[in-house]
């Protein structure tokens, strides 16, 4: 009986180290210099596009194991907090504040031009997202509490202000975090584009087709806190959204809600186990597997964001999946560069 026991214990410690080496983990690919990375963008396994602070740029065609840093010319005091890039030679970044502008390049990184400036005093540029390599819009910080937006159709090389006399204004003190580029989606449930946004601060709100919104119930009523960040799975009608205070940023209550988008409205619900922080960025891998990621940690669910697993306390203000592709990289402060390794 002895013997038995002891095989037991033995298969029992063995299992666990094998479920152990199974869980997801990262590989640091970067880290120690002074640059904070907010904006990521993943073309394929390979290619990985990031951006930040010091007019930095950063670039690998090799999944990480080199990468090509730059600093933009006549930018270098500028942060760069969103990135999106369509190839190995084209990519568009966008710098936050007064003047808020826009840079494209079409050679690498090796020169880039301004295809959008402005000066409005107050201008505040959060998020960018891309529906397709023509198709994109920019968002920003509430202008006479009316929230800004710019679109292109073109890849970039023009925009348009939208005109937003009509629009509602938002709350005192709701406003957009430029935490990881990730505020903003055009989606296409109906068919056709449609712009989704969500709001933080002293209101948490879902803005949908630039009109209706829906209360978050997310942690709310200080600058620091609110909704951050929403990934939408449009094959499954389904959206998550993750936030916080990232002043606080070890809670774990009222940072991320489920989203069940509806023809007649959208359903809130929360997660029975949420994430283990404050989270700036949350994506899909497919339909079940989500990641999310803060300056407190890692979380990923495979249950589509009911339960959350901590698998990291290494912070990070953004994560992106390869739009051609698996491969999944996080993006932080220090010039941390990471990529996610799931078995």
């Amino acid at each position: 009986m002895r013997f038995l026991k002891i095989i037991s214990c033995a298969g029992l410690l063995w299992m666990a180290l094998a479920v152990q080496a199974q869980s997801p983990s990262l590989q640091l690919l970067q880290s120690g210099k002074q640059v904070s990375l907010r904006g990521l963008s993943v073309v394929n396994d390979s290619l990985v596009w990031a951006s930040g602070s010091n007019g930095t740029v950063a670039r690998s065609a090799d999944g990480g194991r080199s990468w090509t840093w730059l600093t933009v010319p006549g930018y270098e005091k500028r942060d760069f907090r969103d990135i999106e890039a369509f190839d190995d030679r084209t990519a568009v970044i966008m710098g936050i504040a007064e003047p808020a502008v826009i840079l494209k390049t079409t050679d690498g990184g090796t020169s880039w031009h301004k295809v959008f400036e402005d000066s409005t005093k107050g201008m505040f540029l959060d998020a960018m997202h891309f529906a397709n390599e023509k198709t994109g819009i920019v968002i920003g910080d509430p202008i006479n509490k009316k929230a800004f937006f710019a679109r292109t159709y073109d890849g970039a090389n023009t925009w348009e202000k939208l005109n937003t006399a009509s629009f509602p204004e938002l709350a005192e003190g709701e406003a957009f975090f430029a935490s990881s580029g990730t505020n903003v989606k055009l989606t296409s449930f109906n068919k056709e584009y449609t712009v989704t946004f969500i709001s933080g601060g002293r209101k948490s709100n879902l803005w949908t087709g630039f009109y209706h919104k829906d209360s978050l119930p997310l942690m709310q009523g200080l600058e620091s806190t609110g909704a951050n960040s929403i990934a939408v799975n449009e094959s499954a009608n389904r959206a998550v959204v993750v936030g916080g205070d990232f002043a606080k940023d070890t809670i774990s209550s009222g940072n991320c809600v489920l989203l069940s988008i509806q023809p007649g409205g959208v359903q809130v619900s929360k997660p029975y186990t949420p994430p283990h922080g404050y989270r700036s960025c949350v994506i899909y891998l497919n339909n079940q597997q989500l990641v999310t990621c803060g300056t407190s940690g890692v979380d990923i669910s495979t249950d589509g964001g009911m339960n959350w697993l901590l698998i990291s306390k290494e912070g990070f203000h953004v994560v992106q999946k390869a739009k051609n592709g698996k491969a999944v990289y996080l993006a932080g402060g220090g010039g941390k560069i990471a990529r996610l390794l799931i078995p």
